[in-house]
């Protein structure tokens, strides 16, 4: 597992342990002691408090991987957590012990030419919490302890709690998905699968003032969910067909059957923002519909800067979590959470919560 060296004085820092959650292949998946470093002097001890499970954590399980990070060994998962600060290194400043934080998983480089220009979500060095990109792979949230750079850690707005603050990660990607498709004001919009990201689409639409917002599904659960989150219409395509076009549309299933009916929907010279992430392989696209009605088709990964404004919705709306949480689990249960977690008949977002004692 991924960890960083630290020398105190020319001594060798001495490791504690701390409870994790380790993928060592598919379907394989322990709760076990593992390495805990000290704080370095830019760095910092977090006690961990609520982590949210993610689809890319359920592909590591059912799969071994996503896309093309491919799990080489075992590996800490989770990325959308949450906790207080235990513990701090020498150079750390503006936090105090015992301060709720949210945790940006992302760490760039820096100096790459994508991180030069802006676009640290794009960085070709990331290091992400719970990725396998890398070897030695970037362990994850799911632990009861974990190190981190200071610059990770963000503050909770007022009356934000840890257990709706660790949605500031999903919600970001939402955001940076809306962004990508420019001003959604006013406009007609359709969201293509309702799962968590394209749940926070629909909370993040009806923030930033989207005129009407459709969303599709296959199943009922989900999209009453999207209907309390601010969708106009909801339509499970199992029985109604959508046919009417849109100025924008979010494909959020990553269903590569799913493609040319995104592409069908969305109005002549409109964008098309592609949020959900297509396994490997080729993917069939009717890229003559594309070019002869002048379609914007757009990527969109991850997220940078949209962390803070996060946790500002968050805050300013805490219905947006109690809506999107369906179930929340003790870390010892993460067998029934794993098994419960991709059944979208009756789970949306489910949690982990986190707290317990070190292990001596």
């Amino acid at each position: 597992m991924d960890s960083v060296d630290h020398k105190v004085g020319h001594e060798e820092a001495v490791f504690s342990l701390t409870e994790a959650l380790v993928i060592h292949a598919p379907h394989d998946l322990r709760l076990e002691p593992a390495p805990q470093s000290p704080p370095g002097p830019d760095e910092v001890r977090v006690d961990m408090a609520w982590g949210g499970i993610c689809g890319s954590d359920l592909h590591y399980f059912a799969h071994g991987g996503v896309g093309a990070s491919v799990l080489h060994a075992p590996m800490v998962l989770g990325h959308e957590v949450s906790g207080t600060i235990g513990a701090m290194g020498r150079n750390v400043k503006g936090f105090v012990p015992g301060e709720a934080v949210a945790i940006h998983p992302a760490r760039p480089c820096g100096h790459c030419p994508e991180c030069m220009r802006g676009q640290r979500n794009l960085c070709r060095d990331m290091r992400f919490l719970g990725s396998a990109a890398r070897d030695p792979h970037t362990d994850g949230g799911f632990r009861r302890t974990m190190t981190v750079r200071a610059t990770q850690l963000h503050h909770l707005p007022p009356g934000l709690d840890l257990r709706r603050a660790c949605l500031a990660e999903p919600l970001s990607v939402a955001l940076h998905a809306i962004a990508r498709a420019g001003d959604v004001r006013g406009r007609d919009v359709m969201v293509q699968g309702a799962g968590p990201i394209g749940l926070l689409l629909v909370a993040g639409l009806a923030h930033h003032g989207a005129g009407r917002v459709v969303t599709t599904d296959l199943e009922d659960f989900p999209l009453r969910c999207a209907g309390r989150l601010g969708a106009n219409a909801c339509h499970n395509t199992r029985h109604v067909a959508v046919e009417e076009e849109f100025d924008i549309v979010f494909e959020a299933t990553g269903v590569p059957a799913a493609l040319p009916t995104a592409i069908a929907r969305t109005r002549r010279g409109g964008v098309l923002v592609q949020v959900g992430m297509f396994p490997p392989g080729d993917v069939a696209v009717p890229v003559a519909q594309i070019i002869s009605r002048e379609l914007d088709y757009r990527g969109t990964f991850r997220f940078d800067t949209e962390f803070d404004a996060a946790l500002a919705l968050l805050a300013e709306h805490p219905e947006i979590a109690d809506i999107l949480v369906s179930q929340q689990f003790p870390l010892r249960d993460f067998a029934t959470a794993f098994a419960l977690a991709p059944d979208r008949r009756q789970a949306t977002k489910v949690l982990l919560s986190l707290r317990d004692q070190e292990i001596s």
